[in-house]
């Protein structure tokens, strides 16, 4: 498998756009170099307010995940409620804000439910599997009068509280992420004045930018402590920019007209139209064929292939990036300094969007494939390596380990190495999705052409690509999901 995921990721990667193209890249990273020494965190006017609009954003859209995911995790197992779902979280953060952009405009509430959407999803999932690995014993030993709540709560929730929280935390640090991003398309966060500063190559300002963000996520375990998200809640709420009034008449228009194809969209002069015998119904059908058929040829069929040859390069490469990372931040092999140091440097990866990855590295090295790749492998062959190694710190080790290379690649990687993997094909959805919407950046993935599409007010046309982008990763993720157990298959097969 992993000689088969090297020789398609070359392919990929040889067949993809990865020419530099820029004039002068190290005076570029010189000047990089320099705002990173001499960071200057004075320099934005609103950056408290970013911050807190960051945390804020985060916070209440996991609290509405929350509301939504958790009671649908206990009718996940229908089929048609998973479908629902898997639409869902399959679409980036980025696209639903750009699709509440055109109904709510730069409201918090954008901000909030561009997050609450897939999230919500992915808790109804996640928490799905998490109660079906429950312990069903507790419940043979409540009395027969013991009502349905008190089971459920008592007889199942108790016995994976554990892994439950574990996860809310993981998903409020990709909130942070996520809500750092949406900066990008207008929303006030800390994304917005860090994208300004990196465009206007006022890069102290952005260096300071960046630091706090990784410091913000760096520090969750101090102050993201339960105890105080009541009060994080309530300041969040109160804190909230004024949500401005939404017009009815807009939505109606935008629900009932915009997102129609071209030619239903004027339903009263189509009605008449028809009604004349001046258009038939074959003739409307006939109309819909040929636009649609034109998006998918020319829009999504070429989007769909620059995204796979993209997420599948960098597969590979984070895949590397996860082994060398692991490798050298093992105390067993670099030693406890160098090991820590790494960490760290794994730690500060794995914070950084792949989107601000992205962008300092198409300023560097010009609008191709390569910055993408590069960001993307950096960023999850970071977050591999970092819970990979934390697994590695639990492997005992013989009494002859000689602390080199061959005995780490003897003892520690065979052990780790079926983990690293299930997390490397479970981060290629992810990597898909992330992939998407680094086409914003000018890479013709499909979220190149989704963006195109909201830009020039062709609601129609964004709203098929996202559909087209979530089926294509929800196809991704059955295939992994089968080759993964597939894998797990052959080796009980082969330890039996």
């Amino acid at each position: 498998m992993t000689l088969l995921l090297w020789l398609i990721t070359f392919i990929c990667f040889y067949a993809a756009d990865t020419e530099i193209i820029a004039l002068d890249p190290w005076a570029e990273l010189l000047l990089i170099a320099k705002g990173i020494a001499a960071p200057d965190f004075f320099a934005t006017e609103y950056l408290l307010d970013a911050l807190w609009q960051t945390v804020s954003f985060a916070l209440l859209g996991i609290f509405l995940a929350l509301v939504w995911g958790a009671p649908v995790s206990l009718i996940y197992h229908k089929p048609y409620i998973a479908a629902m779902c898997a639409f869902v979280r399959s679409i980036h953060e980025i696209f639903w804000a750009l699709l509440f952009l055109q109904i709510f405009g730069l409201s918090p509430l954008t901000g909030i439910l561009a997050i609450a959407l897939p999230y919500g999803a992915t808790f109804a999932r996640v928490f799905s599997d998490i109660l079906q690995q429950a312990p069903t014993t507790t419940l043979q030993t409540f009395p027969n009068q013991t009502d349905r709540i008190s089971r459920y709560f008592y007889g199942r929730v108790a016995h994976v509280l554990v892994p439950i929280r574990a996860y809310v935390r993981y998903r409020f640090e990709c909130a942070l992420r996520s809500s750092a991003v949406l900066g990008f398309v207008g929303m006030p966060t800390l994304g917005f004045y860090l994208e300004s500063a990196f465009r206007q190559g006022h890069y102290h300002q952005g260096a300071a930018l960046l630091m706090l963000f990784i410091a913000l996520i760096g520090t969750i375990p101090y102050w993201g402590r339960i105890k105080l998200l009541p009060i994080y809640f309530i300041v969040a709420i109160w804190a909230l920019p004024t949500i401005p009034h939404v017009d009815g008449g807009l939505i109606w228009r935008f629900l009932s007209q915009d997102i129609l194809p071209p030619m239903f969209q004027d339903s009263s002069l189509q009605s008449h139209a028809y009604q004349s015998g001046a258009i038939s119904g074959m003739a409307l059908l006939s109309q819909f064929v040929d636009w649609l058929s034109r998006l998918l040829s020319e829009q999504a069929l070429p989007g769909v292939i620059a995204t796979l040859l993209l997420a599948l390069a960098a597969l590979g490469m984070s895949h590397l990036f996860a082994l060398i990372g692991s490798a050298v931040s093992d105390k067993r092999l670099s030693g406890r300094f160098i090991a820590n140091i790494n960490r760290l440097g794994l730690l500060v990866l794995r914070s950084v969007p792949e989107y601000i990855f992205a962008f300092v590295f198409m300023l560097l090295l010009g609008p191709s494939m390569l910055p993408a790749i590069l960001a993307l492998a950096i960023h999850n062959g970071a977050l591999i390596a970092y819970l990979t190694i934390r697994h590695a710190d639990d492997v005992t080790v013989s009494a002859h380990f000689n602390g080199r290379l061959d005995g780490y690649g003897y003892e520690v990687l065979p052990a780790i190495y079926p983990n690293m993997i299930a997390l490397l094909f479970y981060r290629f959805e992810v990597i898909l999705r992330e992939t998407a919407i680094l086409g914003m950046l000018g890479i013709a993935t499909l979220g190149f052409y989704i963006d195109s599409n909201f830009e020039e007010i062709r609601y129609n046309g964004a709203l098929v690509l996202m559909c087209v982008t979530a089926l294509v990763n929800i196809v991704v993720d059955i295939l992994s999901r089968r080759i993964l157990y597939n894998k797990n298959k052959t080796q009980l097969g082969c330890a039996h």
